[in-house]
């Protein structure tokens, strides 16, 4: 990602909390603005953050100004599993590569960010006001810089600017707990389908009910779910591609007509292209899954599949045996002649996958 180094004053207090701009022609959208507002507010009262227990990274809980409520969670790049300073005791990665296969340590908050930027609204990608909520619901997430003594500081802490984190603020949404806590048999349809949608198109190595958040809707007091946890989405193959989902009886369910028709609207090179607008210029391979996963996505819907034949198509059986998705892509490889360029091989994987999916077609 192109960071666009500022000059930057001296510490005025004890904290710090700002956006990371990284392209100037972008306005930051109200509900952005509002989410880093209320965190600094709480942050400025003295009210420290506070770090989760869950999960295998630094992932801390902002307070409002009240002390009262939390308004969002930071996760700092450098406290991702396998990051130099992951307070949970992982070890070091020795290559670079994260938890997932096809990640890669220190893009965390970057795929959680672009997870926000494409879950689009129903109506088609935000325009600039950013307010309409993405049809998964993937809450408001931005890149920040933030500096405080109470993340983890191993070497000791001085407030000053070399201490300061980048890494992903998202708005934290009342919940009544997650997917983990209960039974599916509760879940609304829709609710399943939308997340179904969202995991298949951005390769999600890491869906289960722990990171599907249980909230009630204020009005009709219907179950929504909410997906959070967006840290490996986008990677560079499909080996750790995993969804709970799959075997919920919501997931046997062919998509709305609805459903169907925002995925037919969705469009791979304007989700690069938006991605690299907001300053991360997919390396090519990410881009490639990127690719196959939404030609997946709407071929599968397009002939009727359901959502648990697609994600079927997208996970490994058991460990060892690969994908059908991973063998398409090696079939793809195998029929091409050396040299060819990225539309060719595309080209050679939408046949393959039309094959495939023409036994499968209902």
């Amino acid at each position: 990602m192109g960071y666009r180094v500022t000059e930057r004053k001296p510490l005025l207090r004890e904290f710090l909390l700002e956006p990371l701009i990284v392209n100037s022609k972008i306005q930051l959208p109200l509900v952005i603005r509002e989410l880093m507002k209320s965190t600094f507010n709480g942050l400025e009262r003295g009210n420290e953050p506070i770090r989760s227990s869950e999960g295998s990274g630094g992932a801390y809980f902002m307070q409002d100004s009240s002390g009262q409520k939390y308004v969002s969670v930071f996760k700092p790049i450098d406290e991702e599993p396998m990051a130099v300073n992951n307070p949970q005791g992982l070890p070091l990665s020795v290559d670079g590569e994260g938890l997932k296969k096809g990640t890669r340590v220190g893009e965390g908050a970057l795929r959680e960010v672009a997870a926000y930027i494409l879950d689009h609204p129903k109506s088609g990608p935000r325009s600039f006001s950013g307010e309409e909520r993405g049809f998964a619901g993937v809450p408001p997430t931005a890149m920040v810089e933030c500096l405080h003594r109470g993340f983890n500081h191993p070497n000791g802490y001085q407030c000053d600017s070399k201490n300061i984190k980048i890494g992903s603020l998202q708005m934290f949404v009342e919940n009544i707990g997650s997917c983990e806590d209960r039974g599916p048999s509760s879940f609304p349809v829709a609710e399943v389908h939308k997340i179904s949608v969202l995991d298949i198109r951005l390769a999600n190595a890491d869906r289960h009910a722990g990171n599907i958040l249980v909230s009630k809707d204020s009005e009709h007091g219907q179950i929504v779910l909410i997906p959070i946890d967006h840290g490996y989405c986008f990677p560079t193959n499909f080996e750790d591609c995993t969804f709970d989902w799959l075997y919920w009886p919501q997931a046997q369910q062919p998509y709305s007509h609805e459903t169907v028709e925002y995925i037919k609207a969705l469009d791979v090179e304007q989700d690069i292209a938006l991605l690299k607008f907001h300053g991360w210029d997919m390396p090519p391979e990410c881009a490639r899954t990127l690719c196959i996963s939404t030609m997946l996505l709407k071929k599968g819907a397009e002939r009727g599949l359901t959502p648990f034949a697609i994600g079927s198509i997208m996970c490994r059986e058991t460990v060892k045996k690969e994908s059908v998705i991973e063998q398409i892509v090696q079939e793809a490889q195998d029929a091409i002649l050396p040299g060819s360029g990225e539309a060719t091989f595309l080209e050679a994987v939408s046949l393959i996958m039309d094959r495939h999916l023409d036994n499968l077609s209902p």
